[in-house]
């Protein structure tokens, strides 16, 4: 299992991805689920994936190497990024049959991997998308500003109640954060480190990003923060009415 979320803002975008990987209690790996890809100053593109590690490392591969060879079609030179999200959906597809072909299996599940494509070309708005198994995908708007994938619904309720269209982009990147917190605290399979990375609108900038481990001072600060809180406002809350259990 793992947890990526990505939120696209009228002034930026956040996106984070944790990088747990396991098979069983006693095989937990590390692996990057996060990848930045662009040009300076043209174009700014963020992917991110769940599901099949061995899929997902293929269609990162793939893209890279496209990019790498020079070929005419790759995520460096598509003209939108919804060409780039019909890209990586295409190439997903062509990952999962293969792998099944070589398992001499029908059956999707074990080489299934979904995507979330953002970020921006310049003269273009920014987009998120998010790209499902069969290749097909859906854009983020100003109803819905934010997508996930994986073991989402831990960390959904403060998203839903913190974060709209015209969140402030470092606000929703704290909300974002505080997120992945309740999902660690509530799910073993998801943990850290975690990579993250904002972007602000028009800067068609290439973010270092920041990757945050368990000694992360900023990080630690407000999650514990956050516990307090919580557990003073439970207490602080008007106390029920006599009679009121019955």
């Amino acid at each position: 299992m793992t947890y990526c979320a990505a939120i696209r803002l009228k002034e930026g975008m956040v996106f984070a991805s944790d990088t747990r990987t396991n098979a069983g209690v006693d095989h937990i790996s590390t692996f990057r689920k996060l990848y930045q890809y662009g040009v300076e100053g043209e174009r700014f593109i963020v992917l991110q994936t769940a599901g099949s590690l061995a899929t997902s490392q293929a269609v990162f591969n793939k893209l890279q190497n496209d990019i790498d060879q020079r070929l005419e079609s790759n995520l460096n030179t598509v003209p939108t990024l919804f060409d780039a999200a019909q890209m990586v959906g295409e190439c997903m597809r062509e990952k999962m049959n293969h792998a099944k072909k070589v398992a001499n299996s029908s059956v999707d599940g074990a080489f299934t991997s979904s995507f979330m494509l953002g970020g921006q070309i310049k003269g273009q708005p920014p987009e998120l998308y998010m790209i499902y198994p069969a290749g097909n995908c859906i854009k983020a708007t100003e109803d819905t500003p934010f997508f996930q994938l994986g073991e989402s619904k831990y960390g959904k309720p403060i998203l839903d109640r913190s974060v709209s269209y015209n969140t402030d982009v470092r606000h929703a990147a704290r909300a974002l954060m505080l997120s992945f917190d309740s999902t660690i605290q509530s799910n073993l399979s998801v943990g850290m480190p975690i990579d993250f990375i904002l972007y602000d609108n028009d800067s068609l900038t290439m973010p270092t990003g920041r990757r945050i481990d368990e000694n992360d001072e900023y990080f630690n600060s407000i999650r514990h923060q956050w516990s307090e809180e919580l557990r003073r406002i439970l207490v602080e809350l008007p106390k029920c009415p006599d009679g009121y259990w019955g």
